[in-house]
């Protein structure tokens, strides 16, 4: 559901075809604050409006993302399907971070670049690139942290963007991601993990979260007038397309932060994030221009 996207001047995405909607919705929120306006009326409180980010996440999620990561300033966080960067940036903030974030689309990479001073954060701590799920071109172990809010259902092969992401993963670092299932099926989640060389560590029931989607989908439909003249009639019709399909699932929906952890194999601590590549000075980690 996470409508990741991406501004001008960016790098050709990998696949045109797949980015070419986020990247037409992303230009056109843009240019006006509508659908940040009703992504806040259904949070209320709890929508943070530095990150305006569309997807589910919310404080209560900034919040125990935070938690679950148990990361040390200077390491490495990688934001995978950043969308236009303010999840990856808030926390790179918050914890005094060092962030590496990718995103399908390349206006929303290019939008993300742009946004690295609101958040006050400088060149050299931040690097935004247009990667895949499946390959990210980072560098192996290299990430203290991982997060990927969102994101994972709208790749092509979940298997495949676990393991890539498993890969980047730094022994004794977490990915924390959001996911979901049918309520009382047995998910995938310990196959998958294991299959990329981490182990499930926490499971965090998000049951708030279908009743936000729900919220937001039924103001979809109702300002669907307004989205078309904001957005434009394409942009338009597909989300209400997605909230009139969705809405019927979502009493089935079981939402959780699923936290994954590497297994330590070498020694790790507070220090050990002085031998990390610094992103945006390593050969794959390429900030737009």
């Amino acid at each position: 559901m996470n409508t990741t996207t991406a501004p001008h001047g960016a790098p050709p995405a990998p696949d045109g075809g797949r980015s070419a909607q986020y990247d037409a919705f992303h230009a056109a929120r843009a240019r006006t604050d509508l659908v940040s306006r009703l992504y806040a009326e259904a949070m209320g409180e709890d929508y943070p409006v530095e990150v305006a980010a569309s997807s589910s996440c919310d404080w209560p999620l900034l919040g125990l993302m935070t938690t679950r990561l148990k990361m040390w300033p200077g390491q490495l966080l990688v934001d995978a399907g950043c969308g236009t960067g303010g999840i990856g940036l808030w926390l790179a903030r918050a914890l005094a971070l060092r962030l590496a974030a990718f995103d399908l689309s390349p206006v929303a990479v290019a939008q993300a670049t742009d946004r690295r001073s609101r958040f006050g954060l400088p060149a050299e701590r931040t690097a935004f690139r247009v990667a895949e799920l499946e390959d990210t071109g980072l560098p192996d172990a290299g990430a203290h942290g991982i997060v990927c809010v969102d994101a994972l259902g709208g790749t092509a092969d979940r298997d495949a963007a676990l393991r890539e992401l498993g890969r980047v993963l730094a022994p004794g670092g977490r990915l924390v991601m959001t996911r979901a299932s049918r309520q009382g099926a047995v998910p995938a989640w310990e196959k998958q993990a294991r299959a990329a060389g981490l182990t499930v560590e926490h499971v965090d029931e998000r049951p708030a979260e279908p009743a936000m989607w729900e919220r937001l989908y039924r103001l979809w439909i109702a300002h669907a007038d307004e989205l078309r003249h904001e957005l434009g009639g394409d942009q338009a019709e597909r989300m209400l397309h997605e909230a009139h399909q969705v809405l019927p699932k979502l009493a089935e929906r079981r939402a959780v932060l699923l936290t994954l952890r590497r297994p330590v194999t070498t020694p790790a601590g507070p220090g050990s994030a002085d031998t990390m590549t610094v992103p945006g000075r390593h050969p794959d980690v390429r900030t737009p221009q």
